[in-house]
């Protein structure tokens, strides 16, 4: 049973999200004279009433809340106090109706996406590492696997850190408790003994789920100090519905942050990115110097737009959980076509079995095939894999298009 993810009708969406937006600041009627902000210039966007009184996402845009700060720990901007409670819901709806976390054990907010979301979790881990452990900066690497989203690179280059990345079987794309060994050792050969790991849950380029007991078991073997992210940017709407006995969730003690993308399977705006963590971590990346916000602020892309939130909270509602799940066994069946038709063409691919991704080798793709449907390569310049991502919008109808495409080239 469901404690906070329910389906709504589009009536009730309505009347929580309006009824949200009247507790929050009215530029236009109440004073709110100190407030570096306004709602959306009105020369531009349209503010006519009759026009968006049945589109509650598009009111939330225009009157423009900020959702600056981290509302999970309840001190935030009174302002905006009512579509920050919807944020707080939609926190609750991931954090434990789908990632099987307990009621106010967790925090977290809507970020600009998987990016930040991993940002923010590695500079968490490597201030707590640096002020509750007394760690040189040094010390403290990132370990994950070559397959790993290029954030872990930028966070590297940001947070000056090392990272030290795990080897990933070429046909399988799993990692081997003996491949973290052989990086754990490289790493500590460089001086390091923190390690901030994270995990995939569905790789962006291949869809591969890595092995978690594979990093604990062997870091815990070399008697390491770590903390473990679970970046599941792309698989965090997805994999817990097409796998029912995920390791991947709050329920692995070992497990203390998420990131989860709305703007991918959710099919929420870009820039709906999402970041949960245990409790009595965020506090990590307070910047107390934000003195003027209520609340101050924990998180990296500090101000932020509330509608965003409002967005994925409204699309998790409309569908309930019921609808979702049915969505992704949709997904997954109209996978497990494409992969029989391209084993019947004897093509080489990859796809994990809880995902949607198939990646083809690239010998068996021409480039103008891949051009034609807008394959991804993994690298533009020298491509060893194109991929083919199963979402809303690929039909059956589209695959089989794509599929005698592939038939006629290779005649």
């Amino acid at each position: 049973m469901k404690q906070y993810w329910k389906k709504k009708s589009q009536e009730e969406i309505k009347s929580i999200v309006f009824n949200a937006l009247d507790q929050n600041i009215n530029y236009a009627s109440q004073n709110a004279l100190g407030i570096p902000a306004s709602y959306l210039d009105e020369k531009v966007f349209s503010q006519d009433n009759s026009f968006l009184e049945n589109a509650p996402f598009l009111s939330t845009l225009i009157q423009n809340p900020n959702h600056i700060g981290c509302h999970t720990l309840g001190k935030s901007e009174p302002f905006f106090q009512g579509t920050h409670n919807i944020e707080r819901e939609l926190i609750d709806i991931c954090a434990i109706d789908i990632l099987k976390g307990s009621a106010n054990e967790q925090d977290g907010y809507v970020a600009s996406g998987g990016t930040e979301a991993n940002i923010q979790a590695i500079w968490i881990y490597r201030n707590f590492f640096i002020q509750e452990l007394s760690a040189q900066r040094e010390e403290v690497c990132i370990l994950c696997s070559e397959d790993s989203h290029y954030s872990m690179d930028k966070a590297g280059n940001l947070l000056v850190l090392d990272v030290m990345k795990v080897k990933v079987d070429d046909s399988t794309r799993e990692i081997s408790e003996e491949a973290v060994s052989n990086t754990i050792q490289a790493a500590r050969a460089k001086g390091k003994k923190y390690f901030i790991v994270i995990a995939n849950m569905m790789t962006t380029m291949f869809g591969s789920v890595d092995n978690v007991d594979a990093y604990t078991n062997a870091l815990e073997a070399a008697s390491c100090l770590y903390k473990l992210h679970i970046d599941g940017a792309y698989g965090g709407f997805y994999y817990p519905f097409s796998d029912e006995n995920s390791k991947l969730t709050f329920e692995n003690p070992k497990i203390t942050s998420f990131t989860l993308d709305a703007h991918k399977m959710a099919q929420a705006p870009y820039g709906t990115g999402i970041f949960i963590i245990r409790k009595n971590y965020i506090h990590f990346a307070n910047t107390k110097e934000a003195s003027y916000v209520e609340g101050e602020d924990l998180t990296l892309i500090g101000s932020r737009s509330g509608a965003n939130a409002i967005a994925a909270w409204m699309i998790l509602v409309k569908n309930g959980p019921y609808g979702w799940q049915e969505k992704i066994f949709i997904l997954q069946k109209r996978t497990e076509w494409m992969c029989k038709q391209l084993k019947a063409l004897n093509f080489e691919f990859y796809r994990h079995p809880h995902s949607n991704i198939l990646t083809i080798r690239s010998q068996f793709v021409r480039p103008e095939v891949a051009k034609e449907f807008g394959l991804v390569p993994d690298n533009h310049s020298n491509p060893k894999w194109f991929k083919i991502v199963i979402m809303e919008h690929v039909t059956i109808e589209k695959l089989s298009t794509l599929i005698d495409r592939m038939k006629e080239v290779e005649a």
